[in-house]
């Protein structure tokens, strides 16, 4: 995979989830939880869902035994990897867009 950009809509709530299973396995609504102390916004179900599904379809997370009728997700190997060069690509562009503020 080149990206997480090849999930087109489901992008920015896929490194989300992403970053929340990075701090270990959760199901559906502990990442919604999870993401909406992160970020300051809930995903709906279909979104959260519709990136997950994405996310899995790529390698990325995959399920875990359900426990309680929950199903909780966690990362993959591939994840990391593509969640790590995501974030180092953000930083990149974050840095490059502070430094241009300070010089306007």
């Amino acid at each position: 995979m080149s990206g997480l950009s090849e999930l087109g809509r489901f992008s920015e709530p896929a490194v989300l989830i992403m970053i929340s299973l990075a701090g270990g396995p959760r199901h559906g609504y502990a990442m919604q939880d999870d993401i909406e102390n992160l970020a300051g916004e809930r995903p709906g179900p279909g979104t959260l869902y519709g990136a997950i599904r994405r996310l899995e379809e790529h390698g990325l997370i995959e399920s875990l035994p359900e426990t309680d009728r929950r199903k909780p997700y966690q990362l993959t190997d591939a994840g990391r990897a593509a969640l790590t060069a995501e974030l180092e690509r953000m930083r990149a562009v974050a840095s490059t867009g502070l430094r241009r503020l300070a010089v306007a």
